[in-house]
């Protein structure tokens, strides 16, 4: 599965923070990462809200989702190099100053770094994959890549690799799926099965997956 960065500008203001919330869900849904929605969504509040907060309502910013490895790492960038989110020891009654100590409790690790013309608040999740394609516990897609390397060992021969998840790998790794159904669907034929039946079946049965969450 391939995760691309992702970005999104915003003008800070709370009403901007349950719309990103909301997309980072969307994200990660599409990445397949249902499992970090809650802990996502609480970083991404805080990080905005710090912006909101600390730098000023209407100040210009942006937030960027992307993979570091196997880690999902969420971005929250702004103009202000002075105002620097900081671990204070809030009183328990306290309304605010406990949005970076939630953060560091949440998170595997989190920092801040300073640009010329901004500065990022970050903060990085596990995922519990070994690698930052992978795709967490669900045995179809586990099958599916384990059938495509297969079928790359009974093609014809290149002179080069191409890497399966760049913009180029992606292309060549979709004309190989083309290429495992049309073989498929021609067995199915040549064996007198009725290959449109088979087609619906397992859309039926993808999308019954879908439904369920299960991916």
């Amino acid at each position: 599965m391939t995760r691309e960065p992702w970005e999104a500008g915003f003008t800070a203001h709370p009403e901007e923070v349950a719309a990103l919330r909301h997309v980072v869900r969307l994200r990660l849904a599409a990445w397949g990462l249902h499992e970090l929605f809650d802990t996502a969504q609480l970083c991404v509040s805080e990080l905005v809200s710090n912006v909101v907060t600390h730098v000023g309502i209407g100040t210009p910013g942006s937030l960027v989702v992307s993979m570091n490895g196997t880690h999902l790492r969420i971005e929250v960038h702004d103009p202000d190099t002075r105002a620097l989110p900081t671990l204070v020891a809030a009183d328990i009654d306290a309304e605010g100053g406990r949005g970076m100590t939630l953060v560091d409790a949440l998170t595997d690790r989190w920092g801040v770094q300073l640009r010329e013309d901004r500065k990022v608040t970050w903060c990085e999740l596990a995922i519990g994959l070994t690698s930052s394609d992978g795709h967490p516990g669900d045995p179809s897609v586990a099958r599916a890549e384990a059938l495509l390397d297969m079928y790359a060992t009974l093609r014809a021969p290149t002179c080069f690799h191409v890497p399966r998840f760049g913009r180029v790998g992606r292309t060549v790794t979709e004309e190989s799926v083309i290429d495992i159904v049309t073989d498929f669907l021609r067995w199915l034929q040549a064996h007198g099965y009725d290959a449109d039946e088979v087609l619906d079946r397992a859309q039926s049965r993808c999308e019954a997956a879908l439904s369920k969450g299960g991916w």
